[in-house]
């Protein structure tokens, strides 16, 4: 085979994997969350204020289509060991029996089970496990947008962290500590998976390329 039809032979496979790629997105299309551009956070009463803390590790994969929001899903999982609220020993005593109990329980898990479209936001139905506990729960989400490489989702939510079995609480000046009702808000960056296989079948073209043309010059 000449060096001239391998090239183009790569460069026909590239564009139609990278079409490929263009097409996912007008139809169902399948997102990896990226941790290192993505946040969860959440938010509780402690007394008269409110505290926030994150997990820094989870992972999951959104399916989304544009066309038909009901055909979507989501799923994700977050290591309840990464929680933090910037005070070590709060964050201690969060990992600790008194609440998430991380040895135990080390994961908490969403998967969606029905989406709704709700004028520009999306009605999230699923079941959270946190704690050993799986429990239905609503959020309300958006999708943000999306490129060829990356889209953005958003959710948020309020769960009563007691109807997962995490009760603990302490009463001063007759006021308890802390509230049952927890804020969730999630921020997402996703990699198209499309775009990503794309781009390695190019990669391994390009290489197969280069190992065909250094044979060719022998």
């Amino acid at each position: 085979m000449s060096l001239r039809k391998v090239r183009i032979g790569v460069s026909v496979v590239a564009a139609a994997l990278l079409g490929l790629s263009a097409v996912a997105q007008a139809a169902p299309s399948t997102w990896t969350i990226d941790p290192s551009h993505s946040n969860v956070t959440f938010s509780i009463r402690h007394f008269f204020t409110k505290v926030s803390g994150s997990f820094t590790k989870f992972s999951g994969q959104i399916v989304y289509d544009p066309a038909n929001v009901a055909g979507s899903s989501a799923r994700a999982e977050i290591d309840a060991a990464s929680i933090f609220t910037a005070n070590e020993r709060r964050d201690g005593h969060l990992k600790s029996a008194d609440f998430f109990d991380v040895e135990k329980y080390p994961k908490l898990v969403f998967e969606s089970t029905k989406m709704t479209p709700a004028g520009d936001k999306v009605k999230i139905e699923g079941n959270l496990t946190m704690h050993g506990v799986t429990k239905p729960v609503t959020l309300e989400g958006a999708f943000i947008g999306a490129g060829a490489e990356k889209a953005g989702f958003e959710a948020y939510g309020k769960v009563d962290r007691k109807d997962f079995g995490i009760t603990w609480n302490k009463v001063a000046d007759q006021n308890a500590m802390l509230g049952d009702d927890v804020e969730i808000r999630i921020a997402i960056e996703a990699n198209s998976e499309a775009a990503e296989a794309a781009r390695k079948a190019a990669q391994a073209q390009k290489k197969e390329e280069k190992k065909t043309e250094a044979n060719v010059t022998k």
